[in-house]
C-alpha cells in the first residue's frame, strides 16, 4: 500500500490550528481525504494584494514529505508567478533535485523538511514581491514590469475586490 499513515497528517493540522501562523488559515476540503487541504491567505499588509481573501487548494502526493504538494488559487488572483488557471509556480513547490532549465537550484526546490507553514510563508511572500523572471502568468509579468501601478495595479485591485465579495457570501 503507497497510502502513508493518517496521522502525521492530522497531527500537522492540529498543531497548526492550535499555532496559527499570521496570515492564512488552513483546513481539509473533506474530513475523509487528508490529502487535499484548503487554504485562504489573506493579502499581506502593505502590497497591492491587502485586504484579500484568497482561497487555495493544496493537494498532498502520497508520498510526502518525500514529493512537494500541488497549490492552485480557487479565487481568481492576478500575479506572475500564478498561471491563469491558478496553478502557483513557486520554487519551493518544484519537484527537488536540479532543475533542467538552470534556473533554480536544488536548495530552492522542494526539500522534505518544508512544512504547510513554510509553503505558505513562500507564498505569502510571493504575493508582496513577485519574481517576474520566470513567470507562470506572463501577462501579468509584463504588467508588473513595466508599469505596476497601472493595470497590473487595476487587475489585482479587482481581484481583491472580488475575494472580499467572496469571502462574505
Amino acid at each position: 500500500n503507497t497510502e502513508p499513515q493518517r496521522q502525521p497528517f492530522d497531527s500537522r493540522l492540529a498543531k497548526l490550528n492550535k499555532n496559527p501562523v499570521e496570515g492564512f488559515s488552513a483546513g481539509l476540503i473533506d474530513d475523509e481525504d487528508i490529502y487535499k487541504w484548503e487554504v485562504v491567505i489573506i493579502g499581506p499588509q502593505d502590497t497591492l494584494f491587502e485586504g484579500g481573501f484568497f482561497k487555495a487548494y493544496l493537494t498532498f502526493p502520497y508520498d510526502y514529505p518525500l514529493r512537494p504538494p500541488k497549490m492552485k488559487f480557487i479565487t481568481e488572483i492576478w500575479h506572475p508567478n500564478v498561471a491563469k488557471n491558478g496553478d502557483v509556480c513557486i520554487s519551493i513547490l518544484h519537484e527537488p533535485g536540479e532543475d533542467k532549465f538552470g534556473y533554480e537550484k536544488p536548495e530552492e526546490r522542494w526539500l522534505p523538511i518544508h512544512t504547510v507553514e513554510t509553503i505558505m510563508i513562500s507564498v505569502i511572500s510571493m504575493l508582496a514581491d513577485p519574481n517576474s523572471d520566470s513567470p507562470a502568468n506572463v501577462d501579468a509579468a509584463k504588467e508588473w514590469r513595466e508599469d505596476p501601478n497601472g493595470e497590473f495595479k487595476r487587475k489585482v485591485a479587482r481581484c481583491v475586490r472580488k475575494s472580499q465579495e467572496m469571502a462574505y457570501d
